[in-house]
């Protein structure tokens, strides 16, 4: 029979397609009991009367409720309850709150980010909007891929991963004077999983590592997972401070510096070329490594300097992916460095993953080359200047005072006033629905309680500054 006219079920579910609703169905009978552990669940021709419904619509729903463990098929009997799944989904289609007790850590601004309910607003998170993203372009690559005989669907990538891509990667990273081949390029699973890497290659348990102060929250994360000591940096509006680096290295004598210098996260700052020369000085004399994240590159309108190019990859390890600019879903990354590192890092690569996605590169790579992620990244470094121009006047109208205007990209650090607790502000705003990112996420010091990192591209809701300036109020009134 066709799905014609909806039942008084569907019109109540109307935001979950017709598979989902009767997933949803089983689902709530067994969390009710009226469906026992081991019980029958309606034949396939039954639930499609009761749920009008085609019989092809039942077959799907309950192969993936057997997929999630819900149900367990045998061949000839019919479908059987597996057990009493604990519903992750309720009826609204609305997830489980956020944990408002834990303390605010790095990772707690990714569980929330990745967390709160999808109607969130989310201020606070480190990447575009999905609409901001080219999901028709990497639609139109995903059938093309699917029709190509030739694409790899099922298959291992080599170790090194994709050649194609490889060889194109060497050629942007040109654009910025980095001198890499193509085999010294390693493909991986994002950024993230190319910084584990490189860690788990250079690093050792009790190793001292250098970081911004404020960085990136997930290297810091990363970092205590490999078991190192973390010391920080005074970040300024040009790069880290010198005088204060030098006396870190001195004083801690440090294995590695991991840093971004493209476009700074969370202040949006950029490196000066005079500030990169005297750090790579300061690295040779004190034998100190270091990662230059550059995941934020294609955001630039002008180039910035690249501590790899002047270098030349002898003691800079460069890594990036596409996350940020093209889409998170596929994960694609890369690890450029010297010639005589590349096979321990493969191998190393080969060990945790086995490899990396060959379906993820293919993607990556036919965006590179057909000239649609050239035209996307005009339109998206126009449309980011735009909604960084809005996101500094409205907080200045909300009495907030940037860092530094930044040249390019999507963060922006701002202090609050009249000496805010921006942890504070940060519980009293996801109370709303309002996910922000407090300042000592990202500082090793704890010396950025004030200030709060904003995503420009998320900015662009009036509830964001509304529900800003009832957190700040809150926070401020004693309790």
């Amino acid at each position: 029979m066709e799905d014609t006219h909806p039942t008084v079920y569907q019109t109540a579910h109307a935001a979950l397609t017709r598979v989902e609703q009767v997933m949803q169905a089983v689902r709530e009978r067994i969390a009710t009991r009226a469906l026992a552990a081991g019980a029958r669940v309606p034949s396939i021709r039954m639930m499609s009367e009761q749920m009008g419904v085609s019989k092809s619509t039942v077959v799907e729903a309950y192969e993936r409720l057997v997929a999630e463990g819900a149900l367990a098929a045998r061949r000839g009997s019919g479908f059987f309850v597996a057990g009493h799944a604990a519903a992750l989904v309720r009826a609204t289609g609305s997830a489980p709150g956020p944990n408002m007790d834990r303390e605010i850590d790095p990772l707690w601004l990714t569980r929330q980010s990745l967390e709160t309910d999808a109607r969130a607003l989310r201020p606070g998170c480190g990447w575009l909007p999905a609409s901001w993203l080219p999901q028709d372009a990497v639609r139109r690559a995903l059938r093309a891929i699917a029709r190509d005989p030739r694409a790899q669907l099922t298959d291992y990538a080599t170790p090194l991963g994709s050649p194609a891509l490889r060889q194109h990667l060497a050629w942007r990273l040109g654009q910025h004077s980095i001198d890499a081949a193509p085999e010294q390029i390693v493909l991986t699973d994002g950024g993230s999983q190319a910084l584990d890497i490189v860690c788990r290659f250079l690093l050792e348990p009790g190793d001292t590592v250098v970081v911004d102060d404020p960085c990136y929250f997930n290297f810091q994360a990363l970092l205590r997972v490999h078991r190192v000591q973390v010391v920080s940096v005074p970040y300024t509006p040009t790069g880290p401070d010198l005088a204060a680096f030098e006396r870190v290295l001195a004083a801690h004598r440090p294995r590695l510096y991991v840093t971004n210098s493209a476009i700074h996260n969370p202040t949006g700052a950029t490196l000066a070329p005079t500030v990169a020369h005297r750090l790579l000085k300061l690295a040779e004399e004190h034998n100190l490594l270091i990662v230059e994240d550059d995941i934020f590159a294609d955001f630039e309108t002008d180039p910035a300097p690249r501590l790899a190019a002047f270098d030349g990859l002898a003691r800079v390890v460069a890594i990036g992916s596409f996350s940020k600019t093209m889409t998170a879903a596929a994960r694609c990354g890369y690890i450029a460095t010297r010639a005589d590192w590349v096979e321990p890092l493969v191998d190393l690569k080969l060990a945790v993953s086995f490899g990396n996605g060959e379906l993820a590169a293919d993607l990556v790579q036919r965006l590179l080359v057909d000239g649609t992620y050239r035209r996307y990244l005009d339109g998206l470094r126009a449309q980011l200047a735009d909604a960084m121009g809005d996101t500094l006047r409205r907080l200045a109208s909300a009495g907030l005072t940037a860092w530094t205007r930044p040249q390019a990209g999507m963060s922006l650090w701002a202090q609050l006033p009249d000496g805010l607790d921006a942890a504070q502000v940060a519980r009293e705003a996801l109370a709303d629905g309002v996910v922000l990112a407090p300042g000592n996420v990202f500082s090793v010091s704890r010396n950025a309680g004030s200030f709060l990192r904003f995503n420009a591209s998320q900015c662009n809701r009036p509830k964001v500054y509304e529900t800003l300036q009832r957190a700040m109020e809150r926070a401020a009134t004693p309790a």
